[in-house]
């Protein structure tokens, strides 16, 4: 596999993304990879990579552009030192907190429009996966852009249902793609009750989708450059799940 860094322009600024490709030239239908709280990194090149061994050209942008480069918000002290892990957060949950609904919708379409004109992206039906609130802006992605977005894979997200009038679940009203939502268990930022929320949402709109909760698996389970979270098998069976996501919806275009 192959991974290169490009820069997509937006009406806010610059954004640093990884590209990976299959390794044999060709056309391939397209995935936007929505990355956790900490960054463009190694584990993420790696998860982008393994995606597109399946097939695919996958865009994984740094979402948190507006605040800084990746460098600049990426963490100063390892994360597998659970020592480390509070201070990281109280930097960059609060600039999380600031990204609206309008920037998702605005970043949706830069990202899709730059996905679809790379060389080599097949069709003009996507998918999306997300990570942590790259979760959220999977499923944002898909109301903002129904035509597009096929498939939708949302793993270990939080603050998907809240009170507020813009919760990325009311979005699900304007999505017409297939999801899978693979929970953590006991997970603080995603409640039993919220669960519940968004599952009937889903009903309501009658979408297809799976929503299941992977027992014994903390939130940031699929990343392995995190220590304390990381469940293999969890991830594992992410991988999984999303690739037989993507075959169903993807592949046939």
């Amino acid at each position: 596999m192959s991974i290169e860094q490009i820069e997509i322009k937006t009406p806010d600024g610059v954004v640093e993304a990884y590209v990976g490709r299959p390794e044999e030239e060709g056309e391939y239908p397209g995935v936007i990879f929505y990355i956790d709280a900490i960054g463009l990194r190694p584990r993420i090149a790696e998860m982008v990579e393994r995606i597109a061994s399946w097939g695919y050209i996958v865009l994984a942008p740094n979402q948190l552009y507006r605040a800084g480069t990746v460098a600049e918000l990426a963490p100063k002290a390892d994360l597998s030192n659970m020592a480390n892990i509070p201070e990281f957060f109280g930097f960059i949950l609060p600039i999380i907190d600031e990204h609206t609904a309008d920037q998702a919708r605005i970043d949706a379409d830069a990202y899709i429009d730059t996905l679809l004109a790379l060389p080599g992206v097949r069709g003009r039906k996507i998918g999306t996966t997300g990570y942590c609130w790259g979760g959220r802006l999977a499923l944002r992605a898909a109301g903002s852009r129904p035509d597009e977005v096929v498939a939708v894979g949302m793993f270990h997200t939080g603050d998907a249902v809240t009170d507020a009038d813009d919760s990325p679940h009311r979005v699900i009203g304007n999505v017409r793609a297939e999801l899978f939502i693979g929970h953590a268990d006991n997970d603080p930022f995603n409640t039993p009750e919220s669960i519940a929320v968004m599952e009937k949402t889903l009903d309501e709109a009658g979408l297809t989708y799976t929503s299941e909760v992977f027992e014994g698996a903390m939130h940031g389970y699929t990343m392995s450059d995190s220590a304390a979270v990381y469940n293999e098998a969890a991830a594992e069976r992410h991988f999984r799940e999303l690739e037989a996501l993507f075959g169903r919806t993807l592949q046939a275009q």
